[in-house]
């Protein structure tokens, strides 16, 4: 070989080809894999990973497939990998350990590449919910080295996907129709007795969202049914959707008279902002919410958000980190001045 070649092959800048890296290993009476290594990107780009891949409220609002390049959160629960759409807000982009290799349908097996040579996904705990205070949780977490992986979706598809062992943690808020403590006749239907607990995040008031200044003087639920009214939804399943209907069925109102009810928003924070930026008058979200944004808020009940999980991960290490947080002043004081939240029941066991 040429000295340029030499000089090349030293500064990586050319790969010889089988040959001769066997005759420069024999001549330097080394292995090949001595001489020459993938970097740690190359490792992690041709590498990949199988994994149960999980959509948020958005990928399923959108209805769309998920594609080659989009950016996943990896986490293990129960023995088995699980891949979480990173679905960003608006604002920002959400942070990521993989992207999907090819083109799927969601809630299917995926392919994926991971970033890095190898990620931690044992200090990491997945909840499904959509409190947007769950990222002041994770926040505090972290600090304790126990990282929150959040999947945004609403109350009864969080559930149903601890049901299936998908998530470690289930945010809920689901009043019964008639009449009961809230969530916990929801859960008795999944879970056998005693194979499922149920931890209080915090209770919160939920209601009707309007125009700062309320300029079309919307009063109650029953003002929804005027024309001058254009409203958003949430997704079937969802809390303050439930919600909604209990109120229409109470005042025996049509729920075609609402002029928006099949229009939907994934989410408290996206029907806020449908209201802030005029898309909608009226939504039914959280206190916290309307505050975030500077909205008018109609309170219209109150209810318990709990954390639900199996009883078998409450030793688990990092699920004692995430109790020990929820019982600390900090967290609570926090959780208290943004709005609407009554922390005197968080950490409370209520099942």
């Amino acid at each position: 070989m040429s000295r340029q070649t030499i000089y090349a092959i030293e500064a990586d800048n050319y790969i010889p080809n089988t040959a001769v890296g066997l005759r420069l290993a024999k001549a330097l009476t080394a292995r090949v894999e001595d001489l020459f290594s993938l970097s740690e990107a190359e490792e992690a780009e041709s590498r990949s990973e199988n994994v149960t891949l999980l959509p948020s409220l958005e990928d399923l609002n959108s209805g769309d497939e998920l594609h080659p390049g989009q950016p996943v959160q990896l986490c293990e629960v129960n023995g088995r990998l699980i891949g979480v759409s990173a679905a960003p807000p608006h604002w920002s982009l959400r942070a990521s350990d993989a992207v999907i290799s090819r083109r799927t349908a969601i809630l299917e097996k995926a392919e994926v590449h991971p970033h890095a040579r190898s990620i931690n996904v044992r200090d990491r705990l997945l909840l499904a919910g959509c409190d947007p205070a769950m990222a002041i949780l994770a926040h505090h977490l972290g600090q304790t080295g126990i990282e929150l992986v959040l999947l945004h979706q609403n109350s009864s598809r969080s559930l149903s996907l601890l049901k299936r062992n998908h998530v470690h943690i289930a945010g809920t808020h689901l009043r019964p129709q008639t009449s009961g403590e809230p969530n916990i006749s929801a859960i008795q239907k999944l879970f056998p007795a005693g194979s499922a607990v149920a931890i209080s995040f915090a209770r919160w008031e939920e209601g009707l969202v309007t125009a700062r200044g309320n300029p079309k003087h919307i009063k109650g639920v029953e003002d929804l049914a005027r024309r001058n009214i254009t409203f958003i939804n949430r997704e079937l399943g969802s809390g303050s959707r439930l919600l909604l209907d209990r109120h229409l069925n109470r005042l025996k109102l049509d729920a075609n008279r609402v002029r928006g009810y099949n229009r939907t928003a994934p989410g408290h924070l996206a029907a806020v902002w449908a209201v802030k930026t005029g898309a909608s008058d009226c939504c039914i979200a959280t206190e916290a919410s309307a505050r975030v944004v500077g909205l008018n808020f109609i309170p219209l009940e109150a209810s318990r958000y709990d954390f639900v999980m199996r009883e078998r991960d409450l030793k688990v290490r990092a699920m004692q980190a995430l109790l020990d947080v929820m019982n600390r002043s900090s967290f609570r004081l926090e959780l208290n001045k943004i709005g609407g939240y009554d922390t005197t029941v968080t950490g409370t066991q209520v099942l």
